[in-house]
């Protein structure tokens, strides 16, 4: 592996890790509706597991509605009974053509909660970069002793690949400063 696929290596997982912890952030209520709550709860249809959001548009109409529109009409007591065994203590509505759910206010105590799962799930993606950041210094070392490059070039990318490294971690912790005060704001 040359320098340069290093790099790119190092920065594309690094991405990759940002964009997982985008995604689980999405996950974690807010005081507000959010399609994201519900995308991917699993719901047994056609004989297999599958995300909601492969089954139903999902809409947020008003700020604590959630609002589920089924592709199949058939597929709405699937959808129902989904949600209804999903932990996220949500009582959907059924009116024969959509689900409306809404969505509670957070209590003080949840909001916690959520704040330090966020933490939570934000100090894992540092992990993540960190053993990226790792495996980069592996390779560059790796390069240096098999005399691929020189000990000033290698020390170069192992200054890039901690660029790269702060870089992202405070993308992480933006994410999940905003993430945040989205919980904790009414």
């Amino acid at each position: 592996m040359s320098a340069e696929e290093i790099l790119m290596d190092v920065e594309l997982r690094m991405e990759k890790a940002v964009s997982v912890l985008k995604e689980n952030l999405l996950g974690i209520r807010t005081g507000r509706a959010n399609p994201g709550l519900v995308e991917s709860v699993r719901v047994e249809a056609y004989g297999t597991q599958v995300p909601l959001k492969q089954l139903a548009t999902i809409a947020c109409p008003e700020p604590n509605q959630i609002v589920i529109r089924p592709f199949d009409p058939n597929t709405l007591k699937d959808i129902e009974k989904a949600i209804l065994a999903s932990d996220l203590g949500f009582t959907p509505q059924n009116d024969g053509r959509i689900i409306r759910i809404t969505v509670p206010p957070l209590s003080t105590e949840v909001r916690r909660k959520m704040v330090q799962r966020i933490k939570e799930l934000a100090e894992e993606a540092k992990v993540a970069i960190r053993n990226i950041r790792r495996d980069g210094n592996k390779s560059v070392d790796l390069l240096e002793k098999n005399k691929q490059i020189s000990e000033e070039e290698r020390d170069q990318l192992k200054k890039e690949i901690q660029d790269l490294t702060k870089k992202f971690e405070n993308q992480v912790n933006e994410l999940a400063k905003k993430r945040e005060t989205e919980v904790l704001e009414d």
